[in-house]
């Protein structure tokens, strides 16, 4: 694909300063340069056709099997303002010490939103029974009629009640039982438990650290403790059940979490810093014989991770290491430069380069600024 791309600058393609040519690129020549480079022909259109909708009919078939909880979240998705204070309680809650500050919380943005309008627009009984607060026990709860025909109404009356201790345990109950979704464990122990327990054995795992980016020396080194502990214990497991490196558990390192002031106006000290912490964790996975992948953060910092990942990949310390990659995030402007750029890196040094691809995070810092 980034081979067909026009080139419109005079830097040596395969560059960092190449890349940001597209940094804030029309996006209409842009997009018809990706559709023509990304059409595979009308046969392969028909195979993925095919493909795509043989998956949906068998999620289908087995959604019974996974319960309420999906319908709940897709009911409630970040499309829909009681979706995104769904999300907006769930995080708050886990960051509020105090009871009474979680109770003046709950009872603020319980009110907030209207909750009516999903009654009815599910086809899960779970859902439309629980309306998102007769779920916060985490079973199924027996509601009334004044329930089904003013839900706001009762919604408000439980939180004015929200200083009693019962609706607080609900709501962090309702949490857990959400966070169980998308979070495989408190510790790297207890997700690597988890991710070999039933189904979960049949993927491939890479585990990441939930938080924050450092805001001081200290969180940069707690993250960094956290990390080399994590490989050891990855590198462990993996030992253990035999597998190669691409097969094995890997972990995912942010850099924003490495340095306290990831940015690039700091750019020269984020390079005389950086770089040596993440040449340790990437040595350190090497020893561990796992991969290690450096993760994608906000646009305006694409141009300073590239720039410590190169400095990292070339360090004669990992050569013949083929586990350090890198997220890339595909729909940025930049995205069909970064693959070259990863090439051209890959082919200077003779050895290849994990990519991960993702859709592209962000999108909410980057709209807000």
């Amino acid at each position: 694909m980034a081979k067909r791309f026009t080139r419109q600058s005079a830097a040596s393609p395969g560059s960092i300063a190449e890349i940001n040519r597209h940094y804030l690129a029309d996006e209409k020549p842009l997009v018809e340069q990706l559709a023509s480079a990304a059409d595979p022909g009308a046969s392969a259109r028909e195979k993925i056709s095919e493909t795509a909708a043989a998956l949906v009919r068998a999620v289908r078939r087995n959604k019974a099997r996974e319960g309420g909880l999906d319908a709940f979240l897709q009911q409630y998705d970040l499309s829909s303002e009681e979706g995104v204070l769904l999300m907006c309680i769930a995080e708050a809650l886990l960051r509020i010490p105090d009871a009474e500050t979680a109770d003046k919380l709950i009872a603020d943005k319980v009110t907030s939103a209207q909750w009516k309008e999903h009654l009815g627009e599910s086809d899960s009984l779970f859902v439309n029974a629980s309306t998102w607060g007769l779920m916060l026990t985490g079973r199924l709860l027996q509601v009334d009629e004044q329930w089904r025909v003013n839900p706001a109404q009762m919604l408000a009356k439980l939180a004015s009640r929200a200083g009693e201790p019962v609706v607080r345990t609900a709501m962090r109950q309702a949490m857990r039982i959400m966070g169980h979704q998308f979070v495989m464990g408190r510790t790297i122990a207890e997700a690597l438990e988890r991710s070999n327990s039933k189904e979960n054995a049949a993927y491939r795992h890479s585990f990441d650290m939930l938080g924050e980016a450092a805001l001081t020396a200290p969180d940069a080194e707690r993250y960094f403790d956290a990390y080399y502990s994590a490989i050891t214990d990855i590198g462990a497991a993996a030992r253990e059940a035999g597998d190669d490196i691409f097969s094995a558990p890997s972990i995912s390192v942010k850099l924003s979490a490495l340095h306290p002031r990831y940015e690039f106006a700091q750019a020269d000290r984020v390079l005389q810093e950086l770089v040596p912490r993440l040449r340790a964790l990437a040595g350190h996975a090497k020893q561990a014989d796992i991969a290690l992948t450096v993760d994608a953060e906000e646009a305006d910092r694409l141009e300073i991770s590239l720039h410590v990942f190169e400095r990292v990949f070339r360090d004669a310390a990992l050569n013949a290491y083929d586990g350090f990659g890198l997220a890339v995030q595909t729909y940025q402007r930049r995205a069909g430069d970064v693959f070259e750029f990863l090439e051209s890196l890959a082919n200077d040094a003779g050895r290849r380069i994990p990519v991960r691809l993702v859709k592209g995070a962000y999108w909410d810092t980057e709209v807000k600024h």
